[in-house]
């Protein structure tokens, strides 16, 4: 874009005097102003920019033209579940019937939001194969964090209190061994096999040497490589066997519905991004909910307050429980992200959210296959989701993952998730969905072809990307270590 404006922050825009506002008289006589104690009083004007509204409204709108999402194109963002958030989900959760309500309003006067609640944990437990669910916690980790709060409210329970280790395979989402520490809890990682699975002799050793220490293992399924733990049967009877609970990483959730239950695998506790898996927004820091579900028997230490039905019928909050967590969020977690989620069940009922699913798994495979003769596939067999190449197949060339990336900025696409995870050196994890129509796939496979063409044609090409985005290939490092995070006016 042509515009000397367009790449100016707006505090270089702003010019003395300038408004972009007019506002009335105030009701308390004229513009005189209620006099403030001294105290309170700043020592220097606020350093605000000062601009007319059509440089403010050109400003904005450029940069919001600049914003990369799913409503612009392709975001094959591996591990996050980058899904379309139908717009219908959105009208849903803006309805004023929702928005204006207040949370410490009587039950009496919001029993269909209290009705969302319960019919929204009722479906959940359905499709998990778990006996229940709390909505409360706002995010994965946090959920993760509230799952593992409720093990260890188990383990205590029983006067178990010697189990304070958590078993993390290598290829677990990088929140678990951060969630573990803060749940003061110490982590146990366990190795990967050749084949990608958790190495179950690695597992066996580590039970063996703290048979009496373990309280769960924590297990991304599919893990991060986008492989199904067949294994889990045996996981299960070497875990439960030396008492300690398996916990489920439901982050990558999305291949598994309509596909098979976490709770029919024999696992105790799990949480769900509902901001992944069923359609709601994520990104940029939120918003998020991590709902917790668990088998039957541990219901009792979940978070309160907890939305339960009386002997009529009617639902209400209930706050008490002796063996239950206290509150872990503010009242309920993150309503406007749970109606999202429901009208995406909804829309989708149970016959079609079986497909989500299969079909997940179809987009991926087809990427994975149709570019293998060319990029480095580590790991071969069927993949769920998602899937990682190492790089490109030929390292003559000297091009990078971080290289491919930022050409495929140039082409219109979000670049997939690169270096991690930590398993292989030039990582790039590519998640499709089921959203993804075969055009936009093929579009996509032609473009990562092209690339690796052009790494042997004309490499240079690659270190120079992007050059058709607003900024081009800055510096990585010295951003990282010399972050500018304030606007300093050199005036």
């Amino acid at each position: 874009m042509n515009n000397k404006l367009y790449g100016n922050l707006i505090f270089e825009l702003s010019r003395p005097g300038r408004r972009g506002y007019s506002l009335p008289n105030n009701r308390y006589g004229g513009h005189s102003t209620k006099e403030l104690p001294p105290e309170l009083l700043r020592r220097e004007q606020p350093s605000l920019p000062e601009c007319d509204e059509m440089t403010v409204v050109r400003h904005y709108t450029n940069h919001s033209q600049n914003n990369f999402g799913v409503f612009n194109g392709f975001y094959p963002l591996g591990s996050c579940t980058m899904k379309y958030n139908p717009l219908i989900n959105e009208e849903v959760a803006a309805m004023p019937a929702f928005t204006a309500l207040h949370p410490l309003q009587p039950a009496h006067t919001c029993q269909g939001a209290l009705k969302v609640y319960d019919a929204m944990q009722q479906m959940l437990a359905a499709i998990t194969g778990m006996e229940t669910f709390t909505l409360n916690p706002f995010a994965g980790a946090h959920g993760e964090l509230t799952g593992l709060m409720v093990i260890r409210s188990y383990h205590r329970s029983r006067h178990d209190d010697c189990r304070t280790k958590v078993i993390i395979p290598d290829s677990a989402h990088g929140t678990n061994p951060a969630s573990a520490a803060v749940c003061g809890l110490d982590v146990v990682e366990v190795k990967s096999g050749a084949d990608g699975l958790v190495d179950l002799d690695d597992l066996r050793a580590v039970v063996d040497r703290f048979p009496d220490e373990v309280a769960a293992i924590m297990m991304t399924n599919p893990n991060t490589l986008g492989l199904f733990e067949k294994n889990i049967p045996e996981i299960e009877k070497i875990v439960h066997g030396c008492g300690a609970l398996m916990y489920y990483d439901g982050a990558n959730l999305n291949p598994m519905l309509g596909v098979c239950r976490p709770g029919d695998m024999g696992f105790d506790v799990m949480h769900i991004n509902l901001h992944k898996t069923f359609a709601t927004p994520h990104g940029g820091g939120g918003p998020g909910s991590g709902p917790v579900g668990v088998r039957k028997g541990l219901e009792r230490f979940l978070p309160v307050p907890r939305v339960e039905k009386d002997k009529a019928g009617r639902l209400f909050v209930n706050t008490d429980g002796d063996e239950a967590l206290g509150s872990v969020g503010a009242f309920f977690g993150n309503f406007s992200v749970v109606l999202k989620a429901f009208a995406y069940i909804l829309s989708l009922g149970k016959e079609n959210i079986k497909m989500v699913g299969p079909l997940a798994t179809l987009n991926a495979n087809y990427i994975k296959e149709s570019l293998k003769d060319l990029y480095l596939l580590p790991i071969e067999g069927l993949c769920k989701h998602e899937f990682v190449f190492d790089g490109l197949k030929d390292k003559s060339t000297h091009v990078t993952t971080m290289d491919i990336a930022k050409r495929l900025l140039d082409e219109g696409y979000h670049a997939p998730t690169i270096y991690f995870p930590l398993l292989f050196h030039e990582s790039m994890m590519i998640e499709p969905t089921e959203n993804e129509s075969k055009e936009t796939i093929d579009s996509f496979i032609g473009v990562m072809r092209r690339i690796a063409e052009e790494a042997i044609t004309n490499p240079d090409a690659l270190k120079e990307a992007p050059r058709r985005t607003p900024a081009g290939r800055v510096d990585d490092v010295l951003a990282a270590r010399h972050p500018v995070v304030k606007y300093v006016n050199e005036k």
